[in-house]
């Protein structure tokens, strides 16, 4: 574990962030930034092995993507928005002092992906609070030093419903194997009636591609608006 992370990407359970930003994941290590994935549960019990598995599983998916990994101890199907999750999430945001965050966007169809945003959001901003040890219960933030990320990104949750619009796109198409391969290792996830679900996210991903004229994109939106110095930096699209 490094002391500092350019990245840190949040999600409820081992395999979510390799889902919605795998290839992005990808791309940033290939480019030298150090990048944390930070589960807010094992995942346990998973659909398809003995406990354990899976944890296995997501050490050699965080390999694969040339990132690390940190599990929370919150019970996977009971994530909810509380304090005490908020407060646990603002930790490592403190701790570690990353540029930029990501996690996903989710409506509801599992309940641990909504509270997921909620949980994210507001520990972004707790972690720029000062003056914790006068909060009681905010203990545990009280040593650390306020930290502000400079963005919060959200991923598309591919349990939910298709986004009719996002804010940009990441071309993943070079590293996509990377993506695929990290995928590849959660047979505690991705097996039996499960395995299909993997086409499925890659049909995502070439459509977000199909959209931008690259074989596979991953799309996601911002917390606030976006801000370049130069319009130049955008790649082409066709019509504009």
């Amino acid at each position: 574990m490094r002391e500092r992370y350019d990245v840190l990407a949040i999600g409820a359970h081992p395999d979510d962030v390799e889902v919605f930003m795998g290839g992005t994941l990808a791309r940033l290590t290939a480019n030298g930034l150090a990048v944390l994935l930070v589960d807010l549960s094992s995942g346990e019990p998973a659909r398809h092995a003995p406990r354990g598995v899976r944890a296995e599983q997501a050490a050699r998916a965080a390999e694969i993507l040339g990132a690390d990994r940190l599990t929370l101890s919150f019970q996977d199907r009971l994530i909810r928005d509380t304090p005490e999750c908020r407060l646990a999430v603002a930790e490592p945001i403190r701790r570690f002092r990353p540029r930029i965050v990501f996690t996903s966007e989710g409506c509801g169809v599992h309940p641990d992906h909504k509270a997921v945003t909620d949980i994210v959001v507001n520990a972004v901003f707790y972690a720029r609070l000062t003056k914790w040890e006068e909060v009681p219960g905010g203990e545990r933030l009280a040593a650390s030093e306020p930290h502000e990320v400079e963005r919060l990104f959200f991923g598309h949750c591919r349990m939910e419903s298709a986004w009719e619009r996002f804010d940009f796109a990441v071309d993943v198409s070079d590293v996509y194997e990377r993506k695929l391969a990290a995928l590849a290792v959660y047979e505690s996830v991705f097996s039996g009636d499960q395995v299909e679900l993997l086409e499925r996210y890659s049909a995502e991903d070439r459509y977000v591609g199909s959209q931008l004229g690259v074989r596979y994109a991953e799309a996601f939106r911002a917390r606030s608006p976006l801000l370049v110095d130069d319009p130049r930096v955008f790649r082409r699209v066709r019509f504009g």
